[in-house]
């Protein structure tokens, strides 16, 4: 299957506003379905359809594939493309405006895995989308800018350590599993690419994860200040609170927020929020 042929055929012109970069190495289009684990038991929710290149291997790995893009301008070619695969469903829908009452009713309310080539700039927007909802993913593949898998599994001190390293971490457990050339897209990006995955679990309670977010996005606001400092400007409590607790769990107090942990903004959290007396 030639997908420039049949792209041209169709007068289809890729849309820069959209972010559309499509991928037509079968290989890397393989490895991306074993780096998520897709087994023929799993539902999964592909984001980003583009030409249906990956969606035709997710769909002969898988049980189900509900898959979402916003260009319409795409059904004649994925009618030719997905023609013939009877467990592929597919939605012109913003997943990032679609209800999780329609997800769940999409997905029959079963758990699920994201498998995704999505578009760059709404990376940061898709993760926190699903890591928040209450809906049962299990997992997340995607296709992301090489700069930001850095930031998604950094470890605490490093330069690319930020609060959507945390928010990922207090929800689930990252890793990349392999970086991506530009050369293989069409078109032809500026930047190179690596593929993460997000394993999704209850990791801690809700009622702490809310917490600890809000401490670090609190915490990375203002990068050049010590924790104390921030803490006492935006989260709520006060710089003597923010001292004590940092006393309390024998931390140095001119210490940054990009040095903790998501496991130690938990703690803190947790001290934060004791009674006092």
């Amino acid at each position: 299957m030639e997908i420039s042929e049949i792209l041209s055929r169709h007068g289809f012109s890729f849309k820069k506003g959209l972010g559309q970069n499509f991928i037509t190495d079968t290989g890397l289009l393989a490895a991306v379905v074993r780096d998520a684990g897709v087994r023929k038991e799993d539902c999964v929710v592909e984001i980003g359809t583009g030409a249906g290149t990956l969606t035709r291997v997710i769909s002969a790995n898988a049980s189900e594939v509900k898959s979402f893009d916003v260009d319409e301008s795409l059904k004649p070619v994925l009618a030719e493309t997905l023609a013939g695969l009877r467990n592929v469903e597919m939605f012109f829908k913003d997943v990032l405006r679609t209800h999780d009452s329609e997800i769940e009713r999409i997905t029959g309310g079963k758990p699920f895995k994201v498998v995704a080539n999505i578009p760059y700039y709404i990376t940061t927007p898709l993760i926190m989308r699903f890591l928040e909802s209450g809906l049962k993913v299990t997992s997340m593949t995607l296709m992301v800018q090489e700069e930001v898998a850095a930031r998604l599994s950094a470890l605490p001190g490093s330069a690319d350590y930020g609060a959507i390293t945390v928010a990922v971490n207090l929800r689930g457990d990252v890793r990349v599993t392999r970086k991506v050339p530009r050369g293989v897209f069409r078109p032809v990006p500026k930047v190179d690419s690596a593929v993460v995955r997000i394993d999704v679990y209850e990791k801690y309670p809700a009622p702490d994860v809310k917490a600890a977010s809000l401490l670090a996005r609190a915490a990375f606001q203002m990068r050049r200040k010590t924790l104390v400092n921030n803490i006492g400007a935006l989260s709520g409590y006060n710089k003597e609170q923010a001292a004590e607790a940092l006393e309390k769990m024998g931390l140095d107090l001119r210490i940054r927020g990009e040095t903790l942990s998501a496991e130690e903004f938990v703690r803190l959290a947790k001290i934060l929020s004791e009674p006092k007396g």
